[in-house]
Order: structure tokens, then C-alpha cells, then sequence
């Protein structure tokens, strides 16, 4: 059973590079009383932990980059002709074949249901741009398939390339617009669900910072005691990694935004990332019943571990027909 735990700040209506081919981590005892350990082999991820009663499937994706679209759409392809030229034809991870994004979508919604999973997690690029014929066809096929899930948006779900605006503007423009329904009611910024004793924890960091009232949200959440999953778009960053690899680099800035011409956006701010996005990552990696973070964003299958045993995943890109398939059990 999925429960969406409603909170009361909603938006306005008016409004590394580590491949993963097996590896296991022990649990650390600096995590306070979470036993747990996980296992990484291909696509599928098994994680135990002492907190937990019950076993959780869930399948997660991310980077479809869904780009079809109808004649609504004719005043907006000045801003979208980039992305919608960007994934039309890609390769199977499986098979080697020539695909599509919307074909490995329905496949991928396909494995999710004959798996019977608990969750789907769709974290974000889901579309190449805000097609409102894409996004419409996207509800109606989970819709249809009556998938518990839960849906963030990434950075290019929102975005048409070259329209003014700032991207905290254009997010919220084009959720309220477009996207809303995939939210069924949650408040787009952050959300939380509970399956199986699970608490799964959902925060938009599209726009590459956090704020104050998700900051808070997830504080409160860290607090209940309960086994927790973060979903997001855009991975932490951790020691090691580029500055455009993630979210709270030191040295993200605007002098470090090589992309921002191509994309037609505007730079990243010349001050770098606010505190609260610092105080994020920070609380985020110090979290002792946190269970993992999943995102995707990079188009890469990498995984980090913290210091204290907190396992960051991110998935291959699901235009290419790739997913996590997840299962969390308890520790024997």
C-alpha cells in the first residue's frame, strides 16, 4: 500500500563514474542503530537494512527525453527545436537495436507492471521539453496501467530553450501549465510517500539549488526516525566528481557553466550555490536513516558512498531503454 503524506506549502494552481558490475558495501557503525548493507549487479540494486519490515520492489528511471509533439506546439518550436532533434533515434542497452524514447518507455512501464512492482519512480527528463501532447500521453499510459508512482521533474521537462525568463520563473510556469497532473495533487517541490514502512522522499533540484521550505521539509523528515529514500533529478555532488556533475559543487558558478549558450538559458550565478543548497547536501550525506539517494540527470550509471555507508545511485538514461530495478529487504 502507497500512502502521500499532504503537506500544506503547495504550489499555486495560478502559479563513480563508477559502472556498476557488482559490488557490495557493509554497513558502518557511525549510521547509529541502521544495520545495512547493498549489493550492485548490473541494473538491479538489493538493499537490507535492519529498519525495515517488508520487502519493496520498485523499478526507477530517469532521461527518456520523450520529444513528441502536435500542432499545439507550433508556437513553441522556436524554443524546442534543439531537444526535439536531440534523442528521435537511440540504441537498446539489451538488444543493440535501433529504439525510441516513447517505444522503451512503454516497454519499461510494461516491466514495472509485470513485475507487480510497489513504486515506480520517474526522477525527472522525462520529456525533452513541455509537449503537451507528450506529457498528456504519458499520464494517460499510467493512468491506465494504475502504477503506484512518483514523479519529479528534471531540468529539460520545463525548459524551452531560449524563452525569458529565470528558471525558478519557467519551472513554475510550466508545472502549473503542463505538468501538474503528473503530481496527482503533491506539492511539485517536495513530496513524500510511504509504501511498505518506507518513507520515499521526493524534492525537485531542477533548477540545480534547494530551498528554504524544502531544506525544512527534509529536516522534518530526518527527524521522524523512519528508513528513508531520496528521489531526485540532479545527483549530489561528492569529492571527486566535475562541477557539472552535480548539485553543491564549491566551485559551481558562473565561470564554471560551460552549457548555458547551447541550451539558451541563463548562467549559473556568479555567487555559486546559495547556503541552504550547502546545508543540504551537508544534512543530506549526515542522515542516519536515510537508505539511499537515486537521480539521474548525467546519462551515466554511477555510484558514490558517503563516509558514514549512504549509498548516491544514478541511472544510464532511459531513452536507451534503461531502468533500476530496486528491491530493499530486511536484514536476516
Amino acid at each position: 500500500m502507497i500512502i502521500r503524506t499532504k503537506y500544506t506549502k503547495v504550489l499555486s494552481l495560478a502559479l563513480l563514474t563508477s559502472v556498476l558490475h557488482g559490488c557490495t558495501t557493509p554497513s558502518a557503525d557511525k549510521r547509529g542503530e541502521d544495520n545495512k548493507s547493498f549489493s550492485v549487479s548490473g541494473n538491479q540494486i538489493t538493499i537490507y537494512s535492519s529498519e525495515v519490515t517488508d520487502t519493496l520492489n520498485m523499478l526507477i528511471l530517469s532521461d527518456t527525453h520523450l520529444f513528441t509533439k502536435d500542432e499545439r506546439e507550433k508556437p513553441y518550436e522556436q524554443y524546442s527545436k534543439r531537444m526535439s532533434e536531440a534523442y528521435n533515434v537511440t540504441t537498446h542497452f539489451a538488444t543493440g537495436e535501433e529504439t525510441t524514447p516513447s517505444r522503451v518507455f512503454v516497454e519499461t512501464v510494461q516491466v514495472a507492471r509485470e513485475k507487480n512492482v510497489d513504486l515506480l519512480a520517474m526522477l525527472g527528463d522525462i520529456f525533452s521539453y513541455p509537449s503537451e501532447y507528450a506529457i498528456e500521453w504519458v499520464d494517460s499510459i499510467l493512468h491506465d496501467t494504475r502504477l503506484n508512482y512518483v514523479y519529479t521533474a528534471g531540468n529539460h521537462d520545463w525548459h524551452y530553450e531560449g524563452m525569458p525568463g529565470s528558471s525558478e520563473d519557467l519551472r513554475k510556469t510550466w508545472i502549473e501549465n503542463r505538468l501538474l497532473p503528473l503530481y496527482k495533487g503533491d506539492n511539485p517541490l517536495f513530496y513524500a510517500v510511504d509504501v511498505k514502512g518506507v518513507r520515499v522522499l521526493v524534492i525537485d533540484n531542477s533548477t540545480y539549488e534547494i530551498s528554504d521550505e524544502q531544506l525544512a521539509f527534509f529536516q522534518e523528515q530526518a527527524r521522524t526516525g523512519l528508513p528513508l529514500l531520496l528521489m531526485m533529478h540532479i545527483p549530489l555532488y561528492m569529492p571527486g566528481r566535475g562541477v557539472g556533475y552535480g548539485c553543491g559543487h564549491p566551485d559551481w558558478n558562473r565561470a564554471n557553466d560551460g552549457g548555458y549558450q547551447l541550451e539558451r538559458r541563463e548562467p549559473w550565478p556568479e555567487e555559486g550555490h546559495t547556503a541552504t543548497t550547502m546545508k543540504f547536501r551537508e544534512e543530506v550525506l549526515d542522515t542516519p536513516h536515510l537508505l539511499a539517494v537515486f537521480s539521474g540527470h548525467i546519462h551515466q550509471q554511477t555510484l558514490d558512498v558517503s563516509s558514514n555507508n549512504l549509498p548516491l545511485f544514478v541511472g544510464k538514461p532511459n531513452f536507451s531503454g534503461n531502468y533500476y530495478n530496486v528491491s530493499i529487504l530486511p536484514m536476516e
